[in-house]
C-alpha cells in the first residue's frame, strides 16, 4: 500500500472539509476556500477528525492517485491555514524589481537588463512585493494558498532572466545555488 496515502490528514482547528456526491472536495479555512476534482474510483472520507483517503484495487493507476490525492489535500488543507510563500532575489547591477498599482491591479515591475521594463500581473489569488533594501539586492515575495500557482508564479518570473553562471546574474530563488563557471583567460 502507498506509504503516503495510507497515511490521514489531519483537520486543524477553523478548517471545514466537504465532499459531494460527484467527489469534488472543497476545503475552507482562515485564508481562503480550495476545491478539488478528485478521481471517482477513489474514495475520500472524514473518521475520527481525519480525513483519509482510500483506493479500491491494487492497481498501477489506483496506487499512483492515491498517493497523488493524499498529497494535493494535505497541501490544500495547509494553504488554507498557512499559507504558502516563495522569494526571489534580483542579482545584477542595474536589475530592480518595484511593486506598482496600475489600472486598479498590483503590478511587479522588473527591469532585468532589457531595453524595457517588464510588467507582470499576478493571478488571482497570489499576491507579489517586492521589497529593495539600500546595500541590498531586491527582494521579491509571492504569497498564497495554492501551493502549485505559488510555484508556478515564481518559476515564471525566474524565467524571465535566469541565473547565469558567469557572473551569477539574474533572477534565483532566495535558497538557490548557483555554481559559477571560470571565465576564459587571455592567451600569453
Amino acid at each position: 500500500m502507498s506509504r503516503i496515502g495510507k497515511q490521514p490528514i489531519p483537520i486543524s482547528d477553523g478548517v471545514s472539509f466537504d465532499v459531494t456526491d460527484k467527489n469534488h472536495v472543497t476545503v475552507k479555512g482562515p485564508k481562503g476556500q480550495l476545491g478539488l476534482d478528485v478521481d471517482p474510483d477513489l474514495s475520500v472520507e472524514v473518521q475520527d477528525g481525519e480525513i483519509v483517503v482510500t483506493r479500491p484495487t491494487e492497481q498501477k493507476r489506483h496506487k499512483a492517485l492515491h498517493g497523488l490525492t493524499r498529497s494535493l489535500i494535505a497541501n490544500m488543507v495547509e494553504g488554507v491555514t498557512a499559507g504558502y510563500s516563495k522569494e526571489l532575489d534580483v542579482i545584477g547591477v542595474g536589475y530592480r524589481a518595484d511593486s506598482k498599482k496600475m489600472s486598479g491591479m498590483d503590478v511587479l515591475e522588473l527591469a532585468l537588463g532589457f531595453s524595457h521594463p517588464i510588467y507582470f500581473v499576478p493571478p488571482d489569488g497570489v499576491d507579489i512585493e517586492a521589497e529593495t533594501v539600500r546595500g541590498q539586492n531586491p527582494r521579491i515575495k509571492i504569497t498564497g494558498i495554492d501551493k502549485q500557482l505559488v510555484g508556478q508564479v515564481a518559476a515564471k518570473i525566474r524565467a524571465l532572466r535566469p541565473p547565469e553562471p558567469y557572473k551569477g546574474k539574474g533572477v534565483r530563488y532566495t535558497d538557490e545555488y548557483v555554481r559559477r563557471k571560470a571565465g576564459k583567460t587571455a592567451a600569453r
